[in-house]
């Protein structure tokens, strides 16, 4: 597969080997081959067992925990392509970490995800793909091309086959949601109510009263990710206590950290709806209520169109 920026590679960091040999599959290429280890040390070693001179590289990497670890292998990564001669380098982050870290919300911190967008662009990076940023502005951080993919074009079309529209509800957790939620309703054909909230510690929530009706309905509340779980299951129990036949979840990125498992199988929340732009670990492979979702065909149609320099947002139109 070629264009006027040579032949498609595909590679492959650790964080995702799954869903990066997926997108090659759904593109009818072969995965890159690499290697990619750890030195005694736990330095980080990579070395291109194929030549990329003139070629098309696009390397899948989402910065999902251990976040540290997988930034400097994506950054390790593109700095060998660069010079190995590379003529585009597009990394493919299905989950952009430290995204929430996206403004200064109080005094003498960093905006983190501002940093690693230069980091990536110092480092070699020539254009970006991603899934659901956490915040949209995100994109402003770069000085490099943003190509911007939704997960709302692979939840939808099951979310119609599993739910009727004439009793469903769609929840924003926060203020903050709504957009996304609202987005959700319209498509669906489904109502919409929003819950406020207050966080008072990190990582913890406190759910308070719901605008919207949601007595006798079935609700799904919608984020673009879930992390502990804490906000979810007290967005669940606040809805569930308003009367809500039943309750569940819908996200982009399965954070699902500490907690979150235990949290989930405890609760009334009947359903998790994700995808695979984070892989599944341990216990959670085999959480009943949690159902993955592959964002692979979407990403290697977008791949696809960057590389014979055709229009991405076209596919949300």
């Amino acid at each position: 597969m070629t264009s006027q920026n040579g032949k498609v590679l595909i590679f492959s960091g650790r964080a995702n080997l799954e869903l990066a040999e997926e997108i090659s599959g759904c593109m009818g290429v072969s995965l890159g081959k690499t290697v990619l280890k750890n030195f005694s040390d736990d330095e980080i070693y990579f070395r291109i067992e194929e030549n990329v001179r003139g070629g098309d590289v696009f390397v899948v990497q989402p910065t999902c925990n251990p976040g540290n670890v997988h930034i400097m292998e994506l950054l390790i990564m593109i700095d060998a392509f660069k010079r190995a001669s590379a003529k585009r380098i597009t990394a493919v982050i299905p989950y952009y970490g430290y995204g929430r870290q996206d403004r200064k919300c109080e005094p003498r911190v960093p905006i983190s995800s501002k940093l690693v967008a230069d980091l990536l662009h110092t480092g070699g990076t020539h254009r970006v793909l991603t899934v659901d940023l956490h915040a949209g502005q995100i994109q402003g951080f770069f000085d490099i091309p943003v190509d911007h993919l939704y997960a709302m074009s692979v939840l939808i079309p099951y979310m119609k086959s599993e739910f009727d529209p004439g009793n469903l509800v769609i929840i924003s957790p926060d203020a903050g949601g709504v957009e996304r939620a609202r987005a959700y309703a319209k498509r669906l054909g489904a109502g919409l109510a929003i819950i406020d909230k207050r966080r008072e510690v990190i990582n913890e929530a406190k759910a308070m009263h719901i605008i919207g009706e949601v007595k006798g309905k079935v609700a799904i509340v919608v984020d673009d990710m879930v992390d502990t779980a804490g906000t979810l299951i007290e967005a669940t129990n606040a809805v569930m206590d308003e009367g809500a036949l039943e309750v569940h979840a819908c996200c982009s990125h399965p954070v699902l950290s500490g907690p979150a498992n235990d949290r989930i199988l405890k609760s009334s929340l009947k359903s998790l709806i994700t995808t695979n732009t984070i892989p599944l670990k341990g216990d959670l492979k085999n959480n009943p209520k949690i159902k993955v979702l592959s964002v692979a065909p979407l990403l290697a149609e977008a791949i696809l169109r960057i590389h014979q320099e055709s229009s991405v947002s076209s596919l949300f139109e």
